[in-house]
């Protein structure tokens, strides 16, 4: 039931308007009552009425100052102002306070019935068109992470200028003014030694996802995003003394909310160094990638700076090749990057596998094994992924890893021209098992989207792999996101039904997908521009 509150100076009048109208049966609750402006004002911001009926003058406070303090403590409120006053400036000043109704006294019990119930219906029919965009705008979220992941992926690509960055920022309504910058990406991998499980997610991982977009929507100056399936982005904005602080906490709660995770997750964070421009952001970006391409010489290290990835080039101050630690030359850092790596990552990574190694390169011996070991880790890593040895290794391979080894000159180039190859395979056999899935996903929709229980998890789930998989692999490949996908399906649908039948729309509501007419209405009129009924009469 709604509330409604009454202030009346007269007490008759009051009287006689509490006790006389039936307010359950209008549908409202009476939930209070004062005798002027002022005694009533603290009442009313502890009640919190949906309707204010209000005399107009009153000694200490009138009506209209009453009003205008309400409607801005409280904006959804409807105000009925009662007077004995027929004057136009009175009325004026009532419209421009935002006051629903003015009437004259004295009032009849069928006129505040109708005015009551007029109320009622308005109330009711804005708070269901609230209701109806906040489940639009919650639906439509996938689509706000979407955008914002493509448009930061021109930033940091050096895409935009700075202009073009302020006006596309401006489109999707995300807020870049800072003097300062920083970025931190984290890679946030499941646990796993086959790359098919990539497909499937333990339980747990998706409430770490989750909880770290909770964390960090709550505060403005992170601004989160999901770059890919395990990698994700935390673009820090604020004055330059704040940006240490802002770091700390941004490191101290992914560390804190990973950790809960982990028997099932690696992760690692790479932290950056600010930047005062927008401009510098690609330059802040490469090199925060630079630093997160270390974490794969040590695992069991989860927060890495600048500073840290330096440190952790094995073996800095290696003397001979007696002094090698076995650890660093691990196969398990070779078939690592090559479940994990990228392209982009490969240099750096050849770069710091060979500075631990340096003075060990002098031995014959050891670059022989050195170069097998990288050779047989990667042959067997394609087998594992379905990619034969004669159709991953060159003809001539064995006569490179030969001269390789002789001269020692070779080496990063014989790795960089292995791991290359290896990663465009492994992407390609990727890429072809995400199209497969998507295949079935597309199916699936096509068979079900009438379904108004149909969703991205039940999609995922009926053609058995993880949502985030499923959500990764369709934005990537259809350059749209789920819901819009599935909403402009539900629409060509209705759009053919409007056209072509006689359906009513409730109707047609229920053959698209949507258990309420009045919310298939508000989206279609949201995503078409118009109602079903123009859109039925050629409008």
């Amino acid at each position: 039931m709604l509330k409604v509150f009454l202030v009346e100076d007269e007490s008759i009048v009051r009287e006689g308007l509490k006790n006389n109208i039936p307010w359950q049966e209008y549908g409202y609750q009476f939930t209070g009552e004062a005798s002027d402006g002022e005694m009533a004002l603290p009442i009313i911001r502890k009640v919190h009425p949906d309707v204010l009926i209000t005399d107009i003058k009153m000694p200490f406070m009138d009506g209209l100052a009453l009003s205008r303090i309400v409607t801005q403590e409280i904006p959804d409120i409807k105000i009925v102002i009662i007077s004995g006053y027929d004057e136009f400036e009175y009325a004026q000043q009532a419209i421009r306070v935002g006051v629903e109704q003015y009437l004259l006294k004295p009032i009849t019990k069928n006129t505040l019935r109708k005015v009551l119930l007029e109320i009622r219906e308005k109330i009711e029919s804005e708070r269901e068109q609230k209701n109806y965009l906040e489940t639009f705008q919650n639906e439509m979220k996938e689509y706000e992470n979407y955008a914002r992941r493509s448009f930061l992926e021109k930033v940091f690509g050096g895409v935009f200028s700075v202009q073009q960055i302020y006006e596309e920022a401006a489109k999707i309504s995300l807020d870049l003014d800072g003097p300062c910058y920083n970025l931190v990406l984290l890679n946030l991998q499941v646990k796993r030694q086959n790359p098919e499980y990539a497909m499937q997610e333990p339980e747990g991982v998706g409430e770490v996802r989750e909880a770290l977009f909770r964390y960090f929507l709550r505060f403005p100056k992170y601004l989160i995003f999901q770059w890919n399936i395990s990698l994700y982005g935390i673009l820090m904005k604020g004055e330059a003394a704040q940006m240490e602080e802002l770091k700390e906490q941004c490191v101290y709660n992914i560390e804190k909310i990973c950790s809960q995770q982990e028997f099932s997750l690696e992760w690692c964070v790479a932290v950056g160094e600010p930047v005062e421009r927008l401009s510098l952001l690609p330059e802040c970006y490469a090199k925060v990638n630079h630093i997160l391409a270390h974490r794969f010489f040590n695992p069991q290290r989860h927060i890495l700076t600048e500073k840290d990835a330096n440190e952790l080039l094995p073996g800095k101050d290696l003397k001979s090749f007696a002094s090698v630690d076995s650890a660093k030359v691990d196969p398990d850092i070779i078939q690592g990057f090559l479940r994990e790596g990228k392209q982009e990552e490969i240099k750096d990574f050849v770069n710091g596998y060979l500075a631990g190694v340096k003075d060990a390169l002098e031995s014959r011996l050891f670059r022989d094994y050195l170069l097998l070991n990288v050779r047989f880790t990667t042959v067997n890593y394609m087998k594992i992924i379905g990619v034969n040895q004669q159709d991953f290794l060159p003809k001539n391979d064995d006569i490179k890893v030969r001269e390789a080894s002789s001269s020692g000159d070779n080496i990063d180039a014989y790795m960089l021209e292995l791991l290359e190859r290896a990663l465009a395979l492994r992407d390609r056999e990727s890429e072809n098992q995400g199209k497969r899935v998507l295949k079935k996903g597309l199916k699936y929709i096509e068979e079900n989207f009438s379904e108004e229980s149909l969703s991205l998890n039940s999609v995922a789930g009926a053609i058995g792999v993880s949502g985030n998989y499923f959500s990764s692999i369709f934005s990537q490949e259809m350059q749209i996101t789920f819901i819009e996908y599935v909403t402009k399906k539900r629409m060509e649908k209705a759009k053919k039904l409007l056209s072509q039948t006689q359906l009513h729309s409730s109707e047609i509501a229920g053959e698209v997908g949507y258990k309420d007419p009045h919310y298939f209405s508000f989206v279609f009129k949201k995503t078409v521009g118009c109602t079903p009924r123009e859109y039925r009469n050629g409008k």
